[in-house]
C-alpha cells in the first residue's frame, strides 16, 4: 500500500541513520510509513520495527500497509517512550518526524488550515478532549496572548488575542482567521493567520512540551552506537533539538568562565549533523512542504563504535 503522501527528506534521514541489515528501529511519529519503508529496506525481515503515531487514521494505515513486519503503537512518543524504557527495549535506530502530515491538513474537517471552512478541532489524537475551539474560547486573554506570542512568534500577539476574546464564541476555522488577519501583522505572502493557527494546534497537542520531555528518553533508548534523527519544521521545535544535541554532546555544562567543573556532567550524544540539513531546490520542487524541513542528528557515544 503505498502512502497518501510524499515524507521529506528521505535520502538526508538515511545518509545520517545509516540503516545497517539487523538494525532494531523506531519510529516514533511514523505518520503513513515513508520513512519508515525506507528504512527497511535497509535493515531487513529479521529487524525489530516499531512504529508510533498518536492519530488512528496513520495507525490503521501503518497496519494496513506493514501487517505482521512491524509493531504499531497508538499513542504519543512520549509515552510510547516511557513504555519502551520501561520494557528495556533498545534499538539502533530512531527517527521524530516532527508537525502535522499531509493527510491531516487536507482533510477539512481536522480544522488544521484555514483554507476551507471547517470546526476548530485541530487534534492530532482524536481521542483527547481538547480541541482549539476549547483554546479559543475558554482561555483567558492573557494566556492566549502568551501562547500566540510563544508559540506562534506573532508580533501583534496582544492585538491578536484582543481581538479573538472580543469576537468569542469562535466555532470555525474561517472566521478564526478573518478575525486574526484584522488584527495580525503580514509578512511577504504568508497569510497573516497563519502564526495564530501555527501557535493554537500547538497548544492543543502539547507539541513543544512533548519534545523537550521525549528527547531524553529516547536517546536512552538507543544502544551504544545507535542514532537518533529529528525532522522539524518551524524554528520553536529546531531549537529545542539542537539545544538538547549540544547539551549532551558536552562533559561539562558549567558556566564558561568557573575555574573547576561541579556539574559531573558527562557527554552521552555525539552529533553527527554540524547545522540543520535540508530538502535541495529540486526535492522542494517536487514536495513544497519540505522548504521548512530541518534535519539533525545524534549518535550515542560508545568507545567501540557500531559502525563507521
Amino acid at each position: 500500500m503505498e502512502a497518501p503522501h510524499t515524507p521529506v527528506l528521505v535520502n538526508q534521514v538515511l545518509e545520517v541513520l545509516n540503516p545497517q541489515m539487523g538494525d532494531d528501529y523506531l519510529d516514533a511519529t511514523a505518520g503513513y510509513g515513508g520513512h519508515a519503508a525506507a528504512v527497511l529496506e535497509r535493515i531487513g525481515d529479521k529487524s525489530d520495527v516499531i512504529l508510533v503515531d498518536r492519530d488512528s487514521h496513520a495507525t490503521r494505515h501503518l497496519s494496513e500497509r506493514f501487517g505482521d513486519r512491524a509493531q504499531i503503537m497508538h499513542t504519543n512518543y512520549v509515552d510510547a517512550a516511557n513504555r519502551l524504557l520501561e520494557a528495556g527495549t533498545f534499538v539502533e535506530l530512531v527517527l521524530l518526524d516532527l508537525g502535522v502530515s499531509s493527510p491531516q491538513i487536507d482533510n477539512q474537517e481536522r480544522g488544521f488550515s484555514f483554507k476551507a471552512d471547517a470546526p476548530l478541532d485541530m487534534r492530532m489524537d482524536q481521542s483527547q478532549r481538547k480541541t482549539a475551539a476549547d483554546v479559543v474560547n475558554r482561555t483567558s486573554q492573557l494566556e492566549l496572548e502568551r501562547i500566540i506570542r510563544d508559540f506562534g512568534e506573532e508580533p501583534k500577539a496582544r492585538a491578536v488575542a484582543r481581538a479573538i476574546v472580543s469576537a468569542r464564541p469562535i466555532t470555525t476555522t474561517a472566521k478564526l482567521a478573518a478575525i486574526v488577519r484584522q488584527a495580525a501583522v503580514r509578512t511577504g505572502d504568508i497569510d497573516p493567520a497563519t502564526r495564530t493557527f501555527q501557535a493554537i494546534r500547538i497548544e492543543v497537542n502539547s507539541e513543544l512540551e512533548q519534545l523537550r520531555e521525549a528527547l531524553p528518553v529516547l536517546a536512552k533508548l538507543l544502544v551504544s552506537g545507535g542514532r537518533i534523527a529529528v525532522i522539524s519544521f518551524h524554528s520553536l521545535e529546531d531549537r529545542i533539538v539542537k539545544q538538547f544535541f549540544e547539551y549532551e554532546s558536552r562533559d561539562c555544562v558549567c558556566p564558561p568562565k568557573q575555574p573547576i567543573c561541579t556539574c559531573g556532567h558527562v557527554a552521552s550524544l555525539q552529533k553527527i549533523t554540524n547545522g540543520a540539513v535540508t530538502a535541495d531546490s529540486s526535492e522542494i520542487a517536487i514536495n513544497p512542504r519540505a522548504r521548512s524541513a530541518k534535519l539533525r542528528a545524534a549518535e550515542k557515544i560508545n568507545k567501540n563504535k557500531r559502525r563507521t
